[in-house]
Order: structure tokens, then C-alpha cells, then sequence
């Protein structure tokens, strides 16, 4: 029978639904069946029996897909067919194609198993989402160039870092953005190593879209062709690195700045070890460069280590910086060196604490310090040359008294000599008459010991002083004109004062200053009438003594307040200006304080003194070259 009689035969029995039940299925390689139209099976084929093994036809459900049901009844609805449908089963993907046959409702099912396939695509399909994740939202600059540099692509951070989109980069040579000083032989040396290598890491400058420029760290790798290995492409990873070269540079200009500081810098430890020396310390400490570090125990002393331990770490710590005066001693010995001592605390990117301690030098202080103090010293001598000159009337008055009493007595001892024969009791006279010459004479050298001792030319020499004793001994250097001027000088001294450090001369100096300034003051507002001035101590709150001298006279303006203290101001008609200004600067050299305040009536002078040495008192010096006043 001809071929199209077979054929059209087949077809009208397919018309009829007279065709027996899928006589391919047993020949059909890949594991099939025939599903009814509730997508019940109906028919296996071998293949997908060999699949079950012993399982029931009916677990054949299990390796259709879970909505299998909804594919059978839209395969049949729509008579077309359904391709690729996924089932897990198990461990094992599989592919299922639905194929309808619409005479009949029924729908044939074939199968193919996909693990590998499937699973092999989701890899590539998360390995391209990651990529494209990373190279999205990376902050490192991704792209690929041809072997002559210009831009075949780039990801999204060159907006960020460049300030051009990827698209305005394509077709771009990327030398074109490079620095006129970095491209001489960099894109040689590039193009060397790639070839050679396949890799190279460079850095240099590229100008950002603003015009500044930017410091970049490239890490190229070259793409080659399969077989000739030609570089046909090149993929760069380009990442800012301008804060980290800035930092560098900072820190090598800090570095050289911290070299060449005269200044000594010495980087330590809260143990106590020093882990570097710059070249001024090690002058300063008399240490050659291949000496091994000393220990601040040995540079120090013992006071500043307790100091530095006490308070020095912590206050650093906290405050970032910490200061004390000190001195510097060789380790060697030798002359020590004094310094403005600071503790620096510093902060590493890791957030460790380092610490650094710079010693600015004093010695040139130390001696304009020690220069001014001769100054003021010798002016302050002339001052008291020119005060005793001032008082040299009442100078007179005070010797001359025991002189003429000395005098009288003597004249009275002759007569009673010379009546010894008559007069029995002119022994006793003449004895009583020498032990009052004598009373005389000792007042009298004292009054000139007295004067000698003030007008003492010489260096201060800070001692704990009677300030009541000192008080009433400027007293009397001044009584004979407070007298001559009808002024009282009243004593409101309390008791038990504590003892004040000062140097008594010196001290003597700033309270006749005050007196006689007083003196003064009461005389302009009551001349030939009786006024009174109060010297008044006591014991400070804060520690040491407050003296005070109050006046009856005119008081002062306010702009004569604020100009008091200041050399050569002056209200007197013969006055120089410096008796006030000296005072202070003599008072503040013991650790004190010099102030005014006015009153209703009149002005009174406050004086602090402190009860404790200064932390930088002078010491006792020889008197300087020169004759005894």
C-alpha cells in the first residue's frame, strides 16, 4: 500500500478517535506518559519505568511538576504546547515538555533531566549577580582598555571618583587624564609589563573632571588572545589613594620638622623608656647617634618623674598636653639645661596612645631673667639711696638724740668726778652716768646698723621673715617725718601671723614705699592737721599674709587707677613713677600680688605675700663687687 494511503488512513482513524494509545511511547528515548485530561497517567514508557524502578505507576505524580494539573488543563484549553517546565525530584532537576493531543483529551508528557544544567546556569547566573553587584557598588574604579590605553568600558565609581560617566570615558585615552610630569616612560613601563608579566601596579595623577588632581593606584592585568598570547585587552582596577599619599607626606614633612627642631623631642613610653631622640636632644644630652636610649629617670629629676607620674599621664591623656618647668641632665654629667618641659599625647590610626615630650631650651630665659633681676636690684638700691636722702632730716634727728645724751651724760660723769672728795655718792653717779652712755651708744650704732643694713647692696636672698617685726622696724625708719607731717602710724598686726618668704631688705623697700606714698596723701588733704595711717596683716584664706596700708588722703580717678602700677606715671610734682611700678615687680618676684583699692575716703594698698618659697625663688647669692652703702 502506498505510502499516502497509510498516511491518510491514520489520519482519518485520528478523526474517528478510533487510533490505539500512542504507539510511539514505547520507542520515545526520553521517559514519557500519557495524561488524561485531570492529568491522571494513563500510559509509561519503558524509559520512565526504568526511572521508577519498583515504585507504583501511580508515584509517577512525584516527578511531575506540583502544578502539573494546571498544565495539563491550559495545554488542553489553548491546544498548545508547554516546553521546559521544572520538577525537583529529589535531588534531580527535571525538564518536562506537555504535548496535547485535543481529539482525544489527553496530553503526552516527555522528560529530560537538567541537574547539571540547571545547576550549572544558577552558578553562572549568581556568579553574574555578584559581579555586577560588585562592580555597581564598588568604590574602586573597574575598567578595560585596549593595549593603547583608551577606555573600552568602566563601572559606575568613575562618576564618583572622576566626575565622568562611564559612557563619556568610552573611546578615551586614559594618558589624556594623567599628569604632565607622571607621563614620561609610565605608559612605556606599563606596556613592558604587561607584556612580559601579564601584570603591573603603577601609581600616579589624574585630573578629575573639576580640573584638580587626584593620586591613583592602578593594578593592571593583561587579557591575551588565545593562541598567539597577543595582549588584546587590558582590565584595571584604579583606587584613590590621595588621602593615604597626603598622610605620607605629612608625615615625612613631620618627620622633618621634628629632625630639625632645635628644640629637643624625645618620643616616650608611661614606663618611662625613650624609644627616639632627634638630633637637638641628643646635643642637649650629650649623646652620640649610636648611643642607646636613656631612661627619663636619668635625665630627669626626681620631683618632675613624681610630678609627670602624679598627674603628668593622666592630664595628657585627657587634655592632649601637659607642661612643667624643669631641668635636662646629661646621662654622662655635665651642666644641666633648663627647659620648658610639654607632654604631648598623640593618637595612631589604630587608636593607640603615643606619646611625645618636647623640651623648649630656657637658658637664654633664664639669664635675661637673671640680668633683669641685677637691674632691679641695683634700681632698687638707688631708690633707696634716694629714699634715705629724703628722710636724711629725720635720720639726723634719730642719731643726734642718743649723740647728745651721750654728750650730756659724759659732762654730768665729769662733774661728779671731780667731786669724789666731797660728795660720796658721785661714784654711784658717775657709774648710773657710763651705763647710760653706753644705752646711748648701742641705740645709736644700731639706728646706723639699721641704715647700713637697708641701704645693703647686694643678691636677694628669699628667707621665711617676721612680717610683724619687719613692719615695725619700716616703722621707725619713717617715724621722724610721719611725725614732722603730724600723721599716726597705727600697727593692726594680728597674732600668730604665719611666716612669709621674702627677701627682707627687699621687702622693707615695698612697705616704706607705701608708708611714705601714704604719708604723702594724708599731708595734701590735711596739711598742719593731725591724720592717721593704718598698717594692717592677717592671716590669708588662700594661704600667707595680707598686709595693708590705708590713707586719709584725696583716693584716686579711675583712670589714675588704671595707670597706678605704671613706670614713671606719676600725681607728684617731683616724683620719678617707679616706686609703685617697683613695688609690684619686687612683690610678684616673691610669688605675691600688688593691688589698689579706693575707699570713700582715701586709698588702701593690698599686699599679698605668700607663706611658702616660690616655686622658682631665688637663691642666696654673693653680694655683687662694689662698696657696702
Amino acid at each position: 500500500m502506498p505510502t499516502s494511503t497509510h498516511l491518510n488512513r491514520w489520519l482519518r482513524l485520528q478523526r474517528e478517535g478510533r487510533l490505539p494509545d500512542s504507539p510511539w511511547l514505547g520507542h520515545d528515548p526520553q521517559p514519557s506518559l500519557l495524561l488524561d485530561a485531570e492529568a491522571r497517567p494513563v500510559d509509561l514508557n519503558p524509559a520512565l519505568l526504568q526511572w521508577l524502578d519498583s515504585e507504583a505507576p501511580s508515584e509517577v505524580a512525584a516527578l511531575l511538576p506540583v502544578n502539573h494539573r494546571d498544565l495539563v488543563r491550559a495545554c488542553l484549553e489553548q491546544q498548545r504546547a508547554i516546553e521546559e517546565v521544572e520538577a525537583q525530584w529529589g535531588e534531580r532537576v527535571l525538564l518536562w515538555s506537555f504535548i496535547p493531543d485535543p481529539h482525544r483529551q489527553r496530553v503526552l508528557a516527555r522528560c529530560r533531566e537538567a541537574t547539571a544544567q540547571i545547576l550549572a546556569e544558577r552558578e553562572s547566573a549568581t556568579a553574574r549577580r555578584l559581579y555586577r553587584l560588585i562592580t555597581e557598588n564598588t568604590t574602586d574604579l573597574i575598567s578595560r582598555h585596549t593595549p593603547d590605553g583608551t577606555f573600552l568600558d568602566a563601572s559606575p565609581a568613575s562618576w564618583t571618583l572622576l566626575g565622568y560617566w562611564p559612557e563619556e570615558l568610552r573611546g578615551r585615552l586614559a594618558r589624556s587624564l594623567f599628569h604632565s610630569q607622571d607621563l614620561a616612560g609610565l605608559t612605556q613601563r606599563a606596556r613592558d609589563a604587561l607584556e612580559q608579566d601579564g601584570y603591573h601596579t603603577m601609581t600616579f595623577r589624574i585630573r578629575h573632571r573639576d580640573g584638580h588632581y587626584l593620586w591613583f593606584e592602578t593594578a593592571c592585568r593583561a587579557i591575551r588572545e588565545t593562541y598567539t598570547g597577543a595582549v588584546v585587552e587590558v582590565v584595571a582596577v584604579s583606587r584613590d589613594i590621595t588621602s593615604r599619599v597626603q598622610a605620607e607626606e605629612n608625615k615625612r614633612r613631620l618627620a622633618e620638622v621634628v629632625e630639625a627642631n632645635p628644640d629637643p623631642v624625645l618620643f616616650i613610653q608611661p614606663g618611662g623608656a625613650v624609644t627616639y631622640l632627634n638630633p637637638a636632644a641628643r646635643r642637649t644630652l650629650g649623646l652620640e647617634a649610636g648611643q642607646p636610649m636613656p631612661d627619663l629617670a636619668s635625665i630627669l629629676t626626681p620631683e618632675v618623674l613624681h610630678s609627670l607620674q602624679r598627674e603628668g599621664w593622666q592630664r595628657a591623656e585627657h587634655t592632649g598636653r601637659w607642661s612643667i618647668e624643669a631641668r635636662l641632665q646629661p646621662p654622662a654629667g655635665g651642666a644641666s639645661v633648663p627647659v620648658s618641659l610639654m607632654l604631648l599625647a598623640h593618637r595612631a590610626a589604630s587608636g593607640e596612645r603615643f606619646y611625645s615630650l618636647v623640651a623648649h631650651d630656657q637658658s637664654e630665659r633664664e639669664l635675661r631673667e637673671a640680668q633683669q633681676r641685677h637691674h632691679q636690684d641695683e634700681l632698687a638700691h638707688t631708690a633707696r639711696l634716694v629714699t634715705l636722702g629724703e628722710l636724711a632730716s629725720g635720720i639726723a634727728h634719730e642719731i643726734n638724740q642718743p649723740l647728745a645724751a651721750v654728750v650730756n651724760y659724759a659732762n654730768a660723769s665729769q662733774r661728779y668726778l671731780q667731786a669724789l672728795d666731797t660728795q660720796p655718792e658721785a661714784v654711784r653717779k658717775v657709774a648710773q652716768g657710763l651705763e647710760r652712755i653706753a644705752e646711748q651708744a648701742t641705740h645709736a650704732a644700731e639706728v646706723i646698723k639699721r641704715l647700713r643694713a637697708f641701704l645693703r647692696k647686694g643678691g636677694r636672698r628669699v628667707q621665711a621673715l617676721d612680717l610683724a617685726e619687719v613692719a615695725r622696724e619700716t616703722v621707725r625708719l619713717c617715724a621722724w617725718e610721719a611725725q614732722a607731717c603730724q600723721v599716726t602710724i597705727e600697727l593692726r598686726l594680728a597674732d600668730n601671723l604665719p611666716p612669709v618668704y621674702a627677701d627682707r631688705i627687699l621687702l622693707e623697700q615695698v612697705l616704706l614705699n607705701l608708708l611714705r606714698n601714704a604719708i604723702e596723701a594724708n599731708r595734701e588733704v590735711h596739711p598742719q592737721q593731725g591724720s592717721q595711717i593704718v598698717l594692717g596683716a592677717q592671716a590669708s584664706s588662700e594661704g600667707g599674709v595680707e598686709v595693708s596700708v590705708s590713707d586719709q588722703g584725696p583716693g584716686v580717678s579711675a583712670e589714675q587707677l588704671a595707670q597706678l602700677f605704671t613706670p614713671f606715671y606719676t600725681s607728684k610734682a617731683n616724683g620719678l613713677g617707679l616706686g609703685l611700678s617697683m613695688s609690684r615687680s619686687i612683690v610678684e618676684g616673691f610669688g605675691g600680688d600688688l593691688q589698689a583699692q579706693p575707699q570713700s575716703h582715701g586709698l588702701k594698698m593690698c599686699c599679698h605675700l605668700p607663706a611658702t618659697a616660690p616655686a622658682q625663688a631665688d637663691s642666696p647669692t654673693q653680694p655683687t663687687t662694689g662698696a657696702r652703702q
